[in-house]
């Protein structure tokens, strides 16, 4: 059973804005792999062309050298994902900080696994709506917000704006935390709308704008 999340945090009362993107497609994606909490999963080609374009987006909207602070998933991809969009920004990467809690779900022993193997053996891990199936030894949703909550909690008081780049899954859920989504009525937690890989989002007082809108087509 999910448990409730922690609490957010007032969204009124977080400063500056943020700036969540979701990182480029992956050699997982394109092998129709579940990627879970996995450190290292390769961008495709298709994955920086994904990462160029986000970073195009985010020169147009803000300019040279914009007064960011960088996070980032520790995992590969989304280091990857960053030093692209940084480099279009004319910012340090270097500078990133990195958080746990921003990893994707942990699919437990699903994870590295083929959706397509797995769904013959356990049925169907894709959900309506392009949500994941939590395994049974794996991470729930409401954990998910809970370790999201708790970041935003920490981050708060944070002057400026902030590039966040993150995974399907977790960013949805840290969306929907920040937005003070409905619980999901089946999952528990609060979870904003799909977005495909590449996409990048802005966050102001609670309120979601697309920024950009990605190329990619995996589900999770």
């Amino acid at each position: 059973m999910d448990h409730p999340p922690l609490a957010p945090t007032r969204p009124q009362d977080r400063r500056g804005r943020d700036f969540i993107a979701r990182h480029g497609e992956t050699v997982f994606n394109a092998a129709g792999r579940l990627q879970g909490d996995h450190p290292h999963t390769p961008l495709t080609r298709a994955g920086f062309a994904q990462a160029d374009e986000i970073g195009r987006a985010m020169r147009n909207l803000l300019g040279a050298r914009p007064a960011l602070t960088l996070w980032a998933s520790p995992t590969g991809r989304a280091l990857q994902t960053l030093a692209i969009i940084a480099e279009h920004l004319g910012l340090d990467w270097h500078g990133a900080r990195t958080d746990p809690r921003l990893v994707e779900i942990d699919m437990g022993s699903w994870g590295g696994r083929y959706y397509a193997e797995l769904a013959a053996e356990v049925g169907p891990v894709v959900v309506p709506g392009g949500l994941l199936t939590p395994a049974p030894d794996g991470e729930t949703y409401g954990e998910i917000a809970a370790r999201t909550a708790a970041w935003l909690a920490d981050t708060d008081h944070l002057d400026g704006d902030r590039l966040v780049i993150m995974h399907g899954i977790s960013s949805r859920v840290l969306r929907g935390v920040m937005t003070r989504a409905a619980p999901h009525p089946a999952f528990a937690a609060p979870i904003a709308s799909s977005l495909p890989q590449g996409s990048l989002v802005m966050i102001e007082h609670g309120s979601e704008q697309l920024v950009h809108r990605g190329t990619g087509h995996a589900p999770a």
